[in-house]
């Protein structure tokens, strides 16, 4: 039970820490997106850009504020704005309400207060009671000094009672505001001390960070402390809210005063989330909330599908962080934020488009795996199988129904090439896994050692990689094209050269690597003793790589050990020694073979074209690699 409320009480104070952390976001963003006009003058120039570098600078620093030094600075903060209101109070009673008669002026048409004279002054006595008591206790002000500001706060009311003239109950108002003030600027002076230190420790403490640890750590773990993705989640869907029921209200307004008693019909529900949709990217901050957002609903979507699939790989994990990263990056690159309205709701939906795009690709990089787990290990439940065959499926049909619904929507364009394209290369991609799972179920079903698996299996994924490879230079050759006829800019300019440096020129290397490699292993296991029939069955061993008994054939090494020659071709693939004695497998032609092998043994490259050894082990890089042609790609 202790625990449990110690856990409460800990999930209570983070929501406490994100939520005090919101209003310095709002601060900035409003700062950024405020239009001013020049001032009369030098001065009053430079006093507005004084103001608003001072606004973003304390609200930078209050956002990265320890939770510690956060909860003091909004005590702080609500003390003084508890004084503030008790002192409006205490000058709105003397000077707009008459107890006599109970008249008042109503504020914005709303009567709430009242209307009996007594009674409205005990309501308001009481009011001003709290605000005293909590701007005391917020403070911790001592109990003499405790009662003279709570007195100080009651005495404009009991001004009303013994019917002093109106000047002067007005000049008790005042002079007890100027006492609350000065009492309040008193209580932070000695507060300095405590901000001075607070100061110097972050200082210190930051410098000792940045010494140790770097510039990139640093960032790391302010981004993690303050929680900022959870402070930029929360101030979108805060401001997309506010507005919401700022458009909703106006809406019925306006359409009440029209006669018309129906106002949410379709169409008008969709100008509300257009109008949404448009000012919840308007400016960089937003794009970052947005981002966080997607970032929430791509990490649930993941651990959703994994959960399906049945898959405990932590890395496959990491859509949430891939989703946000590409949108933000398609935004800067289109400048999203900086369009009008019309046109940044369209490059709004081309940008989700091909985050939708990325997302298939990169959730195909995580059935993958699965499905040929679950095809090379021959497990027979089909309710294993379903769920994996079942994401495929739909990785297969939804970017046949993305590509059918913009081609009779839109015209061709480098865009849609693009969106076309990625969508067309998925599906490669999936009928390439099925095509794989299907050989290794048959292989799976015979119960026989199929000698021919690997090249069947190779030739089926080198075939997929080598149009995928034609589809990348082709992607190129189309970003090349947006850039210097559409849409030039450094960013789609970088993404470019990552683009041809890791999807075209590393994905071709790796894959003339490992075709060389692939080569020389076949030629090396040509070049060795073959035994069949009699000679076979006087071995009475199994081979040492796979443990089964040798059906029709065995190769024999210089060290006079025997193997089936599929298991020690795909040894070789690693390493080029004997499986049993690690003595040299091949003894012609060292010299020459040390090229794609060596003693220490050689590694399988990262690329796809190295893939036909483990089926789906660098999905993370290919996913990586669609980062980035997505990021390049786009029009």
């Amino acid at each position: 039970m202790a625990s449990a409320n110690v856990r409460i009480g800990q999930q209570a104070l983070t929501v406490l820490d994100v939520a005090f952390r919101v209003p310095c976001i709002f601060i900035i963003d409003a700062i950024f997106n405020s239009y001013y006009a020049p001032g009369s003058g030098w001065a009053g120039t430079a006093g507005k850009i004084l103001i608003r570098v001072m606004g973003i600078m304390v609200s930078s620093v209050v956002l990265v504020l320890s939770q510690k030094a956060l909860f003091k600075f909004y005590t702080l903060f609500f003390a003084v704005l508890l004084g503030v209101v008790a002192v409006l109070i205490n000058y709105y009673a003397i000077s707009h309400i008459d107890f006599y008669s109970a008249y008042y002026k109503a504020a914005l048409g709303f009567r709430l207060l009242p209307r009996n004279g007594p009674t409205l002054w005990l309501g308001m006595a009481v009011v001003q009671l709290l605000f005293g008591m909590g701007y005391v206790v917020l403070l911790n002000i001592q109990s003499v000094f405790a009662a003279l500001v709570v007195l100080d706060v009651m005495i404009p009311l009991w001004g009303l009672i013994i019917e002093l003239p109106v000047d002067i109950r007005q000049l008790i108002a005042v002079a007890s505001g100027l006492a609350l003030a000065l009492n309040t600027a008193v209580c932070l002076a000695l507060k300095l001390k405590w901000f001075y230190y607070s100061c110097r420790y972050v200082y210190l403490l930051v410098r000792h960070m940045y010494r140790i640890y770097g510039l990139q750590l640093l960032v790391e773990d302010t981004w993690k402390r303050i929680r900022f993705p959870d402070v930029l989640r929360v101030f979108w869907l805060t401001r997309m809210t506010a507005q919401a029921i700022i458009l909703v209200y106006v809406v019925k307004v306006v359409r009440h005063e029209s006669g018309e008693h129906s106002y949410l019909t379709w169409d008008v529900f969709w100008d509300l989330f257009s109008n949404l949709i448009i000012s919840g990217c308007d400016s960089t901050l937003t794009v970052l909330g947005m981002s966080a957002v997607i970032s929430s609903i791509a990490h649930y979507l993941g651990l959703s599908i994994l959960a399906f699939i049945g898959s405990t790989e932590e890395e496959d994990k990491r859509l949430g962080f891939v989703a946000p990263v590409l949108f933000f990056i398609l935004a800067l690159q289109t400048g999203l934020s900086g369009l009008d309205p019309e046109e940044r709701l369209v490059r709004l939906s081309r940008n989700m488009c091909l985050l939708l795009t990325a997302i298939l690709h990169f959730i195909h990089g995580m059935t993958d795996p699965v499905l040929m787990s679950l095809s090379a290990s021959h497990v027979s439940s089909f309710r294993r199988h379903f769920p994996v065959l079942l994401v495929s499926l739909c990785l297969f049909v939804l970017p046949v129904v993305l590509s059918y619904t913009l081609w009779h929507r839109y015209a061709l364009n480098t865009w849609l090439f693009a969106v076309t394209a990625f969508c067309v290369e998925l599906c490669l991609k999936v009928v390439v896994s099925l095509t794989v799972y299907g050989l290794f179920m048959v292989d799976g079903y015979y119960n026989v050692l199929w000698e021919k698996l690997d090249d069947y299996v190779y030739c089926v994924r080198s075939t997929g990689n080598v149009i995928e490879f034609v589809f990348g230079v082709i992607m190129f050759g189309n970003g090349a094209y947006t850039m210097m006829f559409e849409a030039g800019s450094k960013i789609r300019a970088c993404m470019m050269c990552l683009h041809a440096y890791f999807n075209i020129y590393l994905q071709a290397k790796n894959g003339w690597k490992t075709f060389i490699n692939r080569r020389t292993a076949v030629k090396k296991i040509n070049s060795l003793p073959e035994v069949k029939g009699g000679q076979l069955r006087d071995i009475e061993d199994v081979c040492a790589i796979c443990y089964q008994e040798f059906a029709t054939s065995a190769r024999i090494t210089p060290c006079q050990h025997y193997f089936h020659a599929l298991c020690l071709r795909k040894w070789l693939y690693i390493q080029d020694t004997c499986p049993m004695c690690h003595q040299k497998v091949y003894i012609e032609e060292v010299a020459r073979d040390r090229v794609p092998f060596n003693n220490n043994g050689y590694v399988a490259p990262g690329g796809d074209l190295g893939q036909f050894a483990e089926p789906g082990g660098a999905e993370a890089a290919a996913a990586a690699g669609m980062l980035l042609v997505v990021c390049l790609l786009f029009c």
